[in-house]
């Protein structure tokens, strides 16, 4: 029986590969064989030259026109796109009441607008070989709302609906795409909050399993949605939390 997890060849474009939880990622991915396409503004050092199949591609996603050259030129090369990782965002907090409306357009315009538009030319490449995956990275706060930044709580959860409804316009072309909701994760992003002793003990006692993810735990839920192993699942969230959305009472003692 052949390897249903098995992701070889597979071309994908993973857009924030090249640092925090995207670069873990792209790296996993391109250990297991397949063909990843890093796209970042920046890049840290940690991807090597002498990856092969492992390529960085300097973009801002929200350079439309950029994003769809480099899109044509990988399809031409490899005469398909199989999965698109929608990692790339930003998030900005407010330390006041009343949220900027600058910092409100450039959040939603990273992390939704963008990756609706990303979607849209990447589908364009799938459609001529009737199959592909998108996995769109959302947050627990899709679900949850967190003080002080409501353009991430906001465009978290309208990705997640996104994700639902191209993967119902998609469908019948072969195209599924589902969310991934990473929880609490080490990243640039998060530095601050780990780095402060109380905050970081608050996040683990929130989760079932009392402590922060490594980013290498979000390698196999990428590698099962984009493998054949997940042929018949979409428009579904996979959060991969530590079981924090579903957490009730930290303790429960009986007398």
């Amino acid at each position: 029986m052949k390897n249903l997890f098995s992701i070889k060849d597979k071309v994908i474009i993973v857009t924030g590969g090249g640092n925090g939880l995207g670069e873990t990622i792209s790296i996993g991915l391109a250990d297991q064989d397949a063909i990843v396409y890093c796209f970042d503004k920046k890049f840290n050092q940690k991807i090597k030259k002498n990856k092969k199949n492992l390529f960085q591609i300097k973009c801002d996603i929200t350079d439309s026109k950029k994003f769809e050259k480099e899109c044509k030129k990988i399809f031409l090369k490899n005469g398909k796109i199989d999965s698109l990782l929608n990692i790339a965002g930003v998030g900005i907090k407010n330390s006041f009441q009343f949220y900027s409306m600058k910092n409100w357009i450039k959040t939603i315009s990273v992390n939704l607008t963008a990756i609706f538009d990303c979607s849209q030319i990447v589908i364009k490449y799938m459609i001529k070989n009737n199959k592909g995956s998108i996995i769109n990275f959302t947050s627990i706060n899709a679900e949850m709302a967190f003080p002080n930044n409501p353009a991430y709580v906001a465009s978290k959860g309208g990705l997640k609906m996104l994700g639902k409804s191209l993967a119902k316009d998609w469908a019948s072309k072969g195209i599924r795409v589902n969310n991934i909701g990473p929880g609490y994760f080490r990243t640039e992003m998060t530095e601050k909050s780990y780095n402060n002793k109380k905050l970081r003990k608050e996040r683990e006692t929130r989760t079932m399993l009392g402590r922060w993810g490594n980013k290498e735990e979000l390698i196999g839920p990428c590698i099962f949605l984009i493998s054949d192993s997940s042929s018949y699942i979409t428009a579904q969230d996979i959060y991969v939390d530590g079981g924090w959305i579903s957490n009730g009472l930290s303790e429960l003692k009986y007398d």
